[in-house]
């Protein structure tokens, strides 16, 4: 029986409560957690149609490209409560986000929940009263262009990835994938230390001076030319260190030297004078890309973390929708921020006309409203430092004084230039010196007194904001306080940080605000490029199948044509494109363009040398290569031979060189591409050549005792003799040859002090520490007494005791050669405690979680740092720092782990008879065959439906 109530449904279940609240009790509000279907791997489809057009894709790509869905399995739970709901309501209103992945979303829910009630679409980009209320009296109906588009950003991403991955797995590795945009950035993080690997330093000298005209009004200058002639600077070389720029003087240590020298010893006059004025305008609010990049730069936040913590504070009402293109900002938000500046900063500090900024977007995809604080009137950081902490607050203030300060005045100023001339004929050089100085004062700071922009760093920055120079006029003389010789070298293109390579994605039209943080993420949690500080540094396996792709997929990782494909997908949701056709041409090409499509790609492949897309040429005969196993070094011109000419070299044994087994050394990915010199692998394979030190001899069995240097660490181990059998024996088929013992250095042990007395030691581990009896029951019930050792081990993760099968962890691996059979015996009395250790505090403290009404607390469990109220335990994810975690971030994973419901493991099914099985699957696969009959009629139902709309 309805109870005439509606149900809402958004996304996150930390909106429900806040909506909830805004909406009143006649709307009851629940959460989807996100998608709740998608399209199945080739493993979960229904088995009829395994072999069927969906066998590959789960879309049937030679019917219009129809999609077949799936519940995901630990979404069914929330599935079915959303149903017991829908039976008590008369309407539904679809009120997930307002981009397409939220309108897709909504699809899903409406073809899943199949509602018989009047369904409605309601939209919101901030989460306050006014904007709730308004969003629940002025909905619309579902946008079936933006599902189109994001289901054909779906299916391309499908047929992308399953169709280029499996290449990448037989000619690199196993379990690499490719990706439509993971692909492509990762090439541009490639590309990038490929520069820096081509890149040759060039030296180039200068001279710095400071000069004087009036008692305690010095100022410094730099030498700009010298008779006539511009001194070559920084942005004057190429990267291969060659002079480019023509008509410049390259000076070198001596001259600058001497040109110094002249010019202390000589005066200076102001050859020219200028100032014109200044003026800068205030950047645009906040988009999904800005707010990224200058979270990077000020506040030190990763691209997921700067998501994560803006989806908290849009869910909790403080900003607007965070994955917005669009510099727009509303009518009320521009009122909003222009009182707030007049109130804080004066009116002269507010220009006469709004500010009104135009995108760059094509067509922006996303929320129509810049990120901005939430309500028609903004609360200053002030008003929310009660309520906001950390990072929270850090970003909502970013936040804050962007929006205002792009309603305020520009910042004025005037910037002056003067050249100095210094006579330095005594320097044998030249017979004349310009040096030259600028600097800009602000006379009125506009919207810089509310923000002020951050700046990625320049190769050839050189700031001079802000400088003032003393009031000067053409003829008047100078005093030289000091002149010197300054030595620079160019630097190579700087690395990516998650910031620029976002920023670079944007420029090149490549991705969308909901994707650049999944996208950076993804490319290293796949493996192909790692952090350094905030560097992005790809690894040797990035370098192999980026070389695969652009060798056999080029217009794959072509950045234009990946452009091309965002400005199609925008297309299908302006409705000028059709759906099935834009996939077709994808696919399987355009015949009338010529142009191959992604299944010839593949069909055409040809012989694929996976030893040569493996190979990173470094230099002198010297590669890497990125093996099974991992990456290695390798000479692979023999010693002797010319690596230019493949020659043997004069006095050189031929032979000798032509049957070389060639060098090698395993490597890490912890040396950057760009550090990997000929020199370095020289070095490394040397280290790989040497035997070892050795220590002495084993007084037990004679053999010799070598430390070495290993890829996973230093070690020491003992070295085998190849033992002949004898003459009376008969050689063995495929014997098993002895392995030497072999043991890992101590953390606090240093490779190049070890001696044998202590490698002996660590060779005994594990070593028995005693013998002990214990008590056991027999299966006829009677007790008997056995004999036990104890012994001392060193494992995975750390030392330990071990008596049968009861282990117990040690505090330090000292103990291992230490502990005695009385101290073992008093750590075996004591209880076993769960885990390694004692019980540990809790690392941080929260509140009463908003479900449960308990405390909630941060612990350090077996596998990593989780969250609990004693009821639901959540692990931490990847990015969540325990420092800057939030009570908010603690009860959202806590949410979305009771959403999930308990986690549960597929038991190996008895196998029963023939019939039995046959007539289960027959059960099954008729089950399968109803529900998908079901849903394509459905589908088109609701195709029909949204046409008539």
């Amino acid at each position: 029986m309805s109870s005439g109530r509606k149900l809402v449904i958004v996304e996150s279940p930390n909106k429900v409560k806040n909506i909830a609240a805004y909406l009143g009790d006649e709307y009851v509000v629940d959460a989807s957690v996100g998608h709740i279907r998608d399209l199945p791997t080739p493993s979960e489809l229904p088995a009829d149609m395994k072999k069927g057009p969906y066998g590959k894709f789960a879309v049937d790509v030679d019917n219009g490209f129809d999609a077949y869905y799936v519940v995901d399995a630990d979404k069914k739970k929330k599935v079915a409560e959303l149903k017991r709901a829908l039976k008590d309501a008369d309407e539904l209103y679809l009120a997930t986000d307002e981009d397409r992945e939220g309108e897709a979303i909504a699809w899903h829910l409406y073809e899943t929940l199949k509602p018989k009630v009047p369904v409605k679409r309601m939209v919101f980009h901030e989460i306050t009263k006014e904007a709730i209320q308004r969003a629940a009296n002025n909905t619309r109906d579902l946008d079936m262009q933006m599902v189109n588009a994001q289901e054909t950003r779906r299916i391309l991403d499908r047929l992308y990835g399953y169709e280029v991955s499996p290449v990448l797995w037989r000619k690199v590795r196993r379990g690499l994938s490719a990706g439509r945009v993971q692909s492509v950035a990762t090439r541009m993080v490639v590309e990038r230390e490929r520069e820096r690997m081509a890149f040759r330093a060039a030296s180039y000298w200068d001279v710095e001076g400071e000069f004087e005209a009036k008692a305690g009004q010095s100022f410094v200058a730099k030498l700009s030319s010298v008779d006539g002639e511009r001194v070559a600077s920084g942005r004057d070389f190429g990267d291969d260190g060659v002079l480019k720029s023509k008509g410049v003087r390259h000076l070198d240590g001596a001259a600058a030297e001497k040109i110094a020298e002249s010019t202390r010893s000589s005066h200076a006059s102001v050859s020219a004078v200028s100032e014109k004025p200044y003026s800068r305008k205030p950047s645009a609010p906040f988009i999904t890309s800005t707010l990224q990049q200058e979270a990077s730069r000020k506040l030190r936040l990763g691209s997921k973390d700067t998501m994560r913590v803006a989806q908290r504070l849009y869910e909790n009402g403080y900003i607007t929708y965070m994955r917005t293109d669009s510099v727009t900002l509303s009518e009320s938000a521009i009122s909003a921020a222009r009182q707030q500046a007049r109130d804080l900063y004066g009116a002269e500090y507010v220009p006469d006309a709004p500010r009104r900024y135009a995108g760059k977007a094509k067509n922006a995809q996303e929320a129509h409203e810049a990120i901005r604080p939430a309500g028609d009137r903004f609360r200053t950081p002030a008003q929310v430092a009660g309520q906001l902490r950390g990072t929270e607050f850090a970003l909502y203030e970013l936040i804050w004084k962007r929006t205002v300060a792009s309603q305020m005045a520009d910042a004025k100023g005037s910037t002056a230039s003067v050249k100095l001339t210094v006579p330095v004929e005594s320097s044998g050089v030249a017979k004349q010196a310009e040096y030259s100085a600028s600097g800009t004062v602000i006379t009125f700071r506009g919207f810089l007194a509310a923000y002020e922009e951050g700046r990625d760093a320049d190769r050839y920055s050189n700031d001079d904001s802000e400088r003032r120079l003393p009031k000067l006029s053409e003829g008047v003389s100078l005093d030289v306080l000091r002149a010197e010789a300054l030595g620079h070298e160019t630097s190579p293109p700087a690395r990516f940080t998650e910031a620029t390579l976002v920023k670079a994605l944007e420029e090149r039209g490549i991705g969308r605000p909901s994707t650049y943080a999944a996208t950076v993420g993804t490319i290293q949690d796949r493996g192909y490029v790692r952090t350094r500080g905030s560097a992005l540094i790809p690894t040797w396996l990035a370098f192999a199948v980026t070389n695969l792709l652009e060798t056999h997929f080029p217009s794959l990782v072509d950045y234009d044509f990946t452009a091309s494909m965002e400005e199609g997908l925008d297309r299908i949701a302006a409705g000028d494109e059709e759906r099935a056709r834009w996939l077709s041409r994808f696919y399987f090409g355009d015949e009338g363009a010529s142009a191959e499509g992604l299944r010839q790609l593949v069909d055409d492949l040809g012989e694929i040398d996976a030893r040569g897309i493996s190979t990173i040429p470094i230099g002198e005969g010297y590669v890497v290569r990125v093996g099974r196993y991992g990456p290695y070094v390798e000479q692979d011109v023999p010693e002797g031979v010319d690596p230019a000419t493949g020659e043997v070299k004069d006095g050189a044994d031929a032979q000798a060189a032509a049957s070389a087994t060639p060098r090698r050394a395993s490597i890490t990915d912890e040396i950057a591409p760009d550090e990997m010199t000929p020199a370095k692998i020289r070095e490394l394979l040397e280290a790989a050549d040497d035997d070892g030190r050795v220590l002495g001899q084993d007084p037990e069995t004679g053999r010799d005792i070598v430390a070495k240097a290993g890829r996973y660490g230093p070690y020491v181990t003992e070295v085998l003799a190849d033992e002949a059998p004898a003459a009376d024996e008969k050689p063995k088929k495929k014997a098993a040859k002895p392995k030497p013992r072999t043991a890992s250095l101590f953390k606090d042990m240093d490779l190049a002090t070890i001696d044998l007395e202590t490698a002996l030691k660590l060779l005994s581990l594990p070593r028995v520490v005693g013998v002990v009896e214990e008590k056991k029951t027999a299966d006829d019930g009677t007790e008997k007494t056995e004999k036990v050792e104890i012994t001392a081990q060193n494992g995975r993760y750390g030392p330990y005791l071990k008596k049968g099968t009861d282990s117990r962890s040690l505090e330090t691996e000292s103990q291992l050669f230490s502990i005695t059979l009385e101290e073992a015996e008093a750590i075996y009395a004591q209880p076993k405690q769960r885990g390694r250790a004692a019980a540990k505090p809790p690392l941080k403290e929260f509140g009463a979680d908003p479900a449960s009404g308990k405390p909630v607390v941060v612990k350090d469990g077996r596998f990593g740092e989780y969250v609990t109220d004693g009821e639901t335990n959540a692990t931490l994810r990847k990015d969540d720092d325990v420092e800057t975690l939030t009570a908010e971030r603690a009860f959202e994973l806590l949410a979305e782990k009771r959403a999930k419901g308990p986690t549960t493991r597929k038991k190996a099914a008895k196998k029963s008879t023939k019939k039995t099985a046959k007539k289960t699957t027959a059960k099954t696969a008729a089950k399968k065959t109803a529900a998908k009959s079901a849903a394509k009629t459905a589908a088109k139902s609701t195709s029909k439906t949204a046409k008539k709309a």
